[in-house]
């Protein structure tokens, strides 16, 4: 079924939107879900969540790529279930891992409620990011957007798992630069 059909079946208040959305974007929503909460059940939990949040947002929403749409709910869900189940100083996955290696990146006063300050660097990054030759733009978007493995990384691109880890040391370091010469960030 084409992306078109099943957003008219949700305008239309059709219950089979959601098996239709599941049957073509099940999986996709299942491994953004899953490379977040490295947990089975919680991973389909939220895919579940993603289908109530596309049924909740179609309409007044219209999206033009359902993928992106779904894609975007699913990262939403997935990282607020795994902030809501974190209770121990540190997580396990990707997760942790690509926070932690962004942390150079992302200004010391960033303030995660402050949605003019978030908006602001999101252009800067999407500015960065479109600037960016296709295969880092990927990679960097692969790790920092779906939180792939290294390991998986490599797989997809046919890269060596030392050139994806130095692709993306290379590339934060531009941005972090990058950030720094706007006056988003300071040095330290």
């Amino acid at each position: 079924m084409e992306d078109k059909e099943i957003i008219d079946l949700y305008l239309d208040r059709d219950e089979t939107a959601i098996s239709a959305t599941a049957k073509k974007y099940g999986n996709y929503c299942y491994t953004v879900a899953y490379n977040i909460l490295y947990n089975k059940e919680d991973a389909e939990e939220s895919v579940n969540d993603t289908y109530l949040g596309a049924w909740n947002s179609i309409p007044p929403h219209k999206p033009e790529v359902l993928s992106s749409f779904l894609g975007k709910i699913t990262r939403y869900v997935s990282l607020k279930r795994h902030r809501d189940k974190q209770a121990q100083k540190r997580g396990g996955g990707e997760f942790s891992l690509v926070y932690e290696e962004l942390a150079d990146c992302i200004p010391a006063n960033y303030d995660i409620d402050d949605e003019l300050e978030a908006k602001e660097i999101a252009t800067y990054i999407n500015t960065f990011l479109s600037a960016l030759p296709p295969p880092e733009r990927h990679v960097f978007i692969c790790r920092y957007w779906y939180f792939d493995s290294i390991a998986s990384i490599s797989h997809q691109f046919g890269f060596r798992e030392t050139k994806v880890k130095s692709m993306l040391f290379r590339t934060r370091t531009k941005l972090r630069n990058k950030l720094i010469k706007e006056g988003v960030m300071i040095e330290y």
